[in-house]
């Protein structure tokens, strides 16, 4: 079964519902799963689903309108992608190459090059010190020396013995020396280590026919005539020997070597300060043993259980089978067969054996240890497995073998049961085959019982549980072809758990074997291969050396471009692909000969020419792989441009997920050629021609500008970057550009310039909000302590100045004839003309036309505006890059009190040197410009550029928490010569994107099911709460249950689940209480420099875990999750929601309203038209003309019907849209005929009815309109003469209140009764409330939030409801 298929089961088990809606298409690369469509788990996939069994259930029930009720429960929810979670915070990483990595590698290969054996036996002469039994033990190497004369047997034993050790070690060459004396041995182990160079020798000494060892240290050899017993020390063989050595002692007491070499070594170690020596002693028995003389043994059992394990093992367990009755032991020679070929019986008892050692070794040991042991050196590693059976076989005899290093006891582990069970079930076959040589051999079930056992774990286990015993083995099983698939899958589920499996896998040495696969060409692997190797990837980049070297980047290559594999998958060979080439030379190198580029653009192309829903993680990472295969190689770059990618890449930008937009913009900024290459050669740039060159800059320039103004900070913070590369690029063009703007010039500047109107043409689209903020043009956001309005009044209050006429509305920036103030720009900036020296050290690229440039400064200076603070940042860095220093006064922000004129005072003298200046130009900060001096030896720019600022005090550094980094202009004076492209903002697409596949790509979230519960609760207590407030006949509401002080209240809002009450005033702080205990739960600033304050507050999500959307007066949206913790709240996405405002407007009065239905958010103010987004896919899907001149004051959107939404305009015309329809505009009405007074608030009514609206103008007067009826309103109160301020409809209960600047606040039913009247505080002097600036209602009971410009925020209840 393939992969897909294989996951496919893996879902069917975790229910997941589905309902078809028209969300369904979901396309969040970071939460798909990694197969089947519709196994999207993010929070989202579950907790919309639950509607279609819960509620619908329960409300049929309850309801008879349950149909209806399920409309006004939105199924949508946005905003909580993996992109949302941190973006503000974190600065992800991608996969590593140090750390917790490459700790897997075995530190360096090793290998024996070289043995020597030698062999004291003496045959038919008993060494002094033994008295020996009878019958004793006597086969050596399983020959019975008295078998033939003592010198035939004697060589016949040598020679046996070299043959065993070759089955381990085939390619050392081996030296024997049979009845040694001192110079034999000596002249053996120097010549051993000439030989061996630098590789380990392995000496084997069997002590057979000597006496035991000496407690000093000494083993003994013969003289020359074998008439005495010589000491051999220690000391000497390991000086003959030297290192790396491995030693084996067969004799009685073989302890006591042990423990002098232990000795030997301690002791040198603490003279010298030299290498600790890598020796490995493996010995017989303890100090205090003697070898077992059993007959059952052999006398050399020790050496048989090292060289012939399966023969030994097998002997010595027949006598404790239950076949020992049937069994002849002369049949265990006979096992037919090959070591190495597992297709054989012989071969399969080895393969279990080395499986069963391997696992309990694993088990026991510490990782390090294990490593060295089983994983450096072949031989070493199946000596140490079969040193495991010695030491179970000869404990049976009370004989204890030692090794240095010392291994824990294994003799007892419980995996030797399940090598019993297989060796009994071959002894059992074994009389059958070998009569018949034919007869057909029964593999052992094992392998497979042992997988089970792993897939059980991985059913069960977690990182916190011990880890699975089986991993070993499922190594082993790679090797057989028959099991290979299915442990492959198992190996998969296993990777998929987290980085920690990854690391324990590679630990155990599954690298190798999976490196090896990549060049099998059976097709069911593919899929699970190109799974573990995402797996392997995400965690360690190291891998892609070892991925070239094998030519393993072929293998990906083809199955990216295999059309029968999911996307999905095909993704993760993008991935794989994109971690090879990650700044790797070698991997760009080999994958452009293997045709990567080619491959990769066929994809993209076929993508954007069929329509239908790709998958966006495919996309995604087919731009990501060739981003990084041409970031910073010149060559692949001209392919690129060769191949036309930059028209592939332009409808891209355009795709619905952000993650697309942003990888397709990272690949855009590599291609463009950053013009710094000094190893580049002479005539290495004739490849792509000069020409080709410019305009393929011009295109990415245009489609970079294009979503420079995108909804997500994803997106924005690449196309920073990728205009950072432009501009160091074109450093000094664009400089020259940027002095201009800010330059007393006479009026001829404008011809020079573009007029900014045509902007809109050239860039599909881009227009640049930096015109209609009233900070003005550039980098005002930083002012701090000054504040810039529009009153006409210089009055500084609360610390600030308040000025006319902002540098916005001259018309540098409009391309009308420039306003008189020109002459005094020359203040605003210290410049310097040295703009030639630019970038010495290469020619630089021809310059494209002005305009574009033009547009290039605009759209820096507006993403240094973004109100994401860490996108501002990068786009402060990017102006920097032109010349374009801030000075920043850092906000001055005492606790929660503005500060006072006293300390502004000081700053601002530094700021300005005349208020009469300040005043003229619109409250604007001079604008410093750097350019270093042409002395030093290496002009590049930014260093040495530390002009001393005539200004009185020096700039803060830019330092931003949000990025970590300093900023480059003031923070690289240091590391002025190491490189000069070395403070160009680096990209995070790519490190976020690989943080994808490091999460479990294979299962669900488990919070699931917590999330659908309460999903469920709150759908049940809103369908009840409906149901009453529709039935709910309300007298009056004016009855006071809560109240706080709080200056300049502009907007509030009510928690629909919870007493919280949410209110902003109009220095942007935000403050959220629990109006049931009156605490005060969290209050923070929307923004370090506020404008106008924040028009509206709406819940996102409200069903769910609800975010705050905030949106400011200048058309700033913001958008908080976890707001209602202290100091906890998090940006989730940010953005500015209105682009291309009128010419001469000071301010946007910015109108938006939030629709859960469809996801969309509608945001207009003092322009032509309204800006339809669309959150999910934080894209503007529309500006839709607003069909008049007028600008729209107020605005609603149906919470019912997805798509419908009403606005009011200035001149009191009320239009209802639908963006459903092709001509969007359904009918405009006039219902306020008498003067022509702006709409203040509209709404729709109650109920399912799409047509009902009511609006409310200053007038005074509220009308009740049906677009059924055009002719004019059915209903018309006369709420208040004059005045009317705010306007509220309930959602679902048939009531509406006005609010009056007369300080007053009116509630009506549907049918225009008054059902009440506010006129005074709940206090004990009943003061009269002040002029009232919001109002707002409960979305599911009867409770109005009313909030006062002058001093407080109230709620008001039903009479009936008690006051807390």
């Amino acid at each position: 079964m393939a992969l897909g298929d294989f996951m496919a089961s893996r879902f069917s088990q975790s229910s997941v519902l589905v309902v078809p809606n028209h969300h369904h298409h979901h396309h969040d690369d970071s939460a798909t799963s990694t197969t089947l469509d519709d196994a999207d788990f993010g929070p989202r996939r579950d907790s919309e689903p639950a509607v279609a069994s819960s509620s619908s259930g329960s409300a049929a029930a309850a309801y008879p309108n349950a149909a209806t009720s399920l409309a006004y429960l939105p199924q949508t929810v946005v905003l909580c992608e993996l992109r949302h979670d941190a973006f503000e915070a974190a600065v992800p990483v991608g996969p590593s190459d140090s750390g917790l990595v490459s700790k897997w590698r075995p530190k360096d290969r090793m290998k024996t090059g070289c043995v020597a054996l030698v062999l004291c036996l003496n045959i038919s002469v008993d060494p002094p010190d033994v008295i020996k039994i009878s019958p004793c033990a006597r086969m050596e190497c399983w020959i019975d020396p008295f078998s033939m004369a003592p010198q035939k047997a004697l060589e016949s034993i040598g020679k046996s013995l070299s043959c065993q050790y070759e089955r381990w070690q085939p390619k050392a060459r081996y030296k024997c020396q049979l009845d040694p004396t001192v110079d034999e041995v000596k002249k053996l182990c120097t010549t051993c280590r000439r030989y061996a160079k630098t590789e380990r020798v392995l000496f084997h000494y069997n002590g057979h026919g000597v006496p035991k060892p000496t407690v000093n240290g000494e083993i003994w050899v013969f003289n020359k005539s074998y008439t005495q017993y010589i000491p051999l020390p220690i000391s000497d063989l390991d000086s003959w020997l030297k290192t790396p050595s491995i030693y084996v002692f067969d004799c009685s007491a073989a302890g006591l070597i042990v423990n002098s070499f232990i000795e030997l070594h301690e002791w040198s170690a603490s003279n010298t300060a030299g290498a600790t020596r890598d020796c490995i002693l493996l010995a017989a028995c303890e100090a205090h043993e003697t070898l077992p003389q059993s007959v059952e043994f052999p006398a050399d059992v020790f050496t048989s259980c090292l060289t012939t394990p399966i023969k030994m093992a097998l002997r010595w367990f027949c006598t404790r089978s239950l076949l020992r009755q049937s069994l002849d032991y002369s049949l265990i020679d006979k096992i037919p067969g090959r070591p190495n070929d597992r297709k054989t019986l012989l071969g399969e008892l080895n393969w279990i054996f080395t499986a069963v050692t391997d696992t309990i070794a694993w088990n026991v040991l510490p990782h390090e240890l294990f490593q060295r042991l089983f994983r450096q050196d072949l031989l070493v590693a199946s000596l140490f497995r079969n040193f495991l059976l010695a030491e179970r076989i000869m404990r049976s005899a009370n004989c204890t073998p030692v090794s240095h290093p010392m291994l824990p006891p294994t003799h007892q582990h419980h995996m030797w049961d399940a090598w019993d069970m297989a060796a009994e079930l071959c002894l059992s076959q074994l009389p059958s085959l070998v009569e018949d040589p034919n007869a057909e051999f029964q593999p052992s079930t094992f392998f497979t019982e042992q997988l089970t056992a792993f897939e059980v774990w991985l059913d069960h286990g977690s990182e916190h549980k011990k880890p699975p015993e089986q991993l070993p083995i499922v190594l082993q099983v790679l090797l057989s072809q028959c099991h290979r698939f299915r442990a492959l899958v198992l190996l998969g589920r296993f990777l998929d758990m987290g980085p920690w499996a990854v690391d324990l896998a590679l630990s155990v040495g599954i690298f190798p074997y999976v490196l090896k696969l990549l060049q099998t060409t059976t097709p069911e692997l593919r899929q699970i291969l190109v799974f573990i190797w995402t797996k392997i990837l995400a965690l360690d980049k190291s891998c892609q050396v070892d991925l070239v070297k094998d030519g393993g980047h072929i293998y990906f290559i083809k199955f990216l471009d295999s059309m029968e594999a999911y996307p999905e998958q095909r993704a993760m060979a993008a991935f794989v692909l994109a971690v090879i080439v990650d700044g790797h030379r070698r991997g760009q190198e080999a994958c452009i000969e293997a045709g990567l580029i080619q491959v990769c653009l066929k994809h993209l192309q076929s993508s954007s020419l069929n329509d239908s829903q790709t998958e966006p993680l495919f996309l995604q990472w087919l731009c990501l792989c060739l981003g990084k295969l041409w970031e910073d190689y010149t060559e692949a770059q001209a392919i690129g441009l060769h191949e036309d990618a930059t028209s592939i890449y332009a409808p891209l930008l355009s795709e619905p997920q952000p993650e697309v937009r942003a990888s397709a913009v990272f690949a855009l900024g590599t291609l463009l050629d950053v013009g710094f290459d000094s190893c580049r050669s002479v005539g290495g740039d004739e490849e792509c021609d000069d020409d080709d060159k410019f305009r393929a800059e011009v295109s990415i320039v245009k489609s970079l500008l294009s979503v420079a103004s995108d909804g997500s900070p994803l997106v924005r913070a690449e196309v920073a970057v990728a205009l950072a590369r432009f501009a160091f690029g074109h450093n000094k063009y664009l400089k020259s550009i940027a002095a201009a703007y800010w330059k007393p010039q006479t009026s001829s500047l404008i011809n020079s310039l573009p007029s900014l109107t045509n902007i809109k043409d050239s860039v599909g689209g881009f227009s640049n909000q930096n015109q209609h903020k009233p900070h003005g043009n550039i980098v005002s956001p930083q002012i701090g302590p000054l504040r810039v309005g529009s009153e006409n009044s210089k009055v500084v209050r609360d610390g600030r100045i308040s000025s006319s006429s902002p540098l916005a509305s001259s018309g540098i920036m409009h391309g009308s004839p420039m306003s008189d103030d020109s002459s005094h720009h020359s203040d605003s900036g210290i410049l310097n003309d040295g703009f030639s020296n630019g970038v010495v050290n290469h020619t630089g690229p021809k310059p494209l036309d002005n305009a574009l440039y033009s547009q290039c400064v605009l759209a820096m200076c507006t993403l240094a505006k973004d109100p994401s603070p860490r996108i501002a940042n990068l786009g402060r860095r990017v102006l920097s890059i032109i010349g374009i220093e801030q000075v920043v006064a850092k906000p001055l922000k005492s606790t929660g009190v503005r500060p006072s004129e006293a300390t502004a005072t000081p700053s601002l003298a530094g700021l300005v040197r005349s208020s009469s200046w300040f005043d003229m130009n619109g409250g604007h900060l001079p604008l410093t410009f750097r350019t270093p001096p042409v002395s030093p030896p290496r002009p590049s720019y930014i260093t040495g550029m530390r002009r001393v600022c005539s200004l009185e005090f020096r700039p803060h550094l830019m330092t931003s928490p949000d990025s970590g980094l300093a900023d480059p202009l003031l923070g690289s004076a240091g590391a002025a010569g190491s490189s000069d492209r070395s403070f160009l903002p680096q990209s995070t697409i790519y490190n976020w994107s690989c943080g994808h596949f490091s999460k479990p790509l294979l299962t669900a979230a488990d919070d699931s099911e917590e999330v659908l519960a309460r999903r469920e609760e709150r759908e049940k207590y809103a369908l009840e709460h409906i149901a009453k407030c529709q039935h709910s006949a309300v007298t009056r509401l004016t009855n006071p249950i809560a109240k706080w002080d709080t200056k300049g209240t502009q907007t509030v809002l009510l928690q629909p689940f919870s007493p919280i009450v949410i209110a902003a005033d109009e220095n942007e702080r935000i403050r959220v209480w629990n109006h049931e205990e009156a605490s005060l739960l969290n209050s923070f600033d929307n923004n370090d420099f506020p404008d106008k304050g924040i028009s509206k507050l709406c819940l996102v999500n409200e069903l769910d875990d609800s975010l705050l959307l905030a949106a400011s007066s200048d058309g700033n949206i913001r958008i908080w999750k976890d707001y209602t913790l202290k100091g906890k709240q998090k940006l989730v996405s940010a953005f500015s929601s209105i682009h291309g405002h009128k010419p001469g407007v000071r301010s946007l009065n910015a109108v938006v309203d939030w629709q859960q239905q469809c996801g969309y958010l509608y945001a207009s103010g003092e322009i032509s038209s309204i800006m339809l987004w669309d959150l999910d896919k934080e894209q503007l899907l529309n500006a839709i003309p607003s069909a008049s001149d007028c600008s729209v004051s107020a605005l609603a959107a149906s919470q019912v019907h997805g798509g419908q939404f009403a606005a009011g305009f200035v001149d009191g015309f009320v239009r209802l849209y639908d963006v459903r329809t092709p001509e969007m505009l359904v009918c405009g009405l006039q219902p306020h005929t008498q003067g022509v007074e702006k709409v203040v608030g509209i709404g729709f009514q109650p109920g399912l009815d799409p047509g009902k609206i009511v609006s409310a103008s200053q007038a005074g007067d509220i009308q009740f309109l049906d677009i059924r009826n055009h002719s004019s309103a059915y209903l018309t109160i006369s709420a208040h003469r004059g005045s009317l301020t705010a306007l509220a409809v309930h959602r679902h209960a048939p009531i509406i209140a006005s609010g009056s600047a007369k300080q007053l606040i009116k509630v009506f039913n549907l049918e225009g009764d008054q059902l009440g009247t506010i006129r005074y505080y709940p206090t004990l002097m009943a003061q009269k409330i002040g002029s009232v600036s919001c109002l707002n209602f409960h979305p599911y009971q009867v409770l109005l939030a009313a909030g006062a410009a002058d001093a407080c925020v109230c709620i008001y209840a039903d009479d009936s409801t008690q006051a807390r």
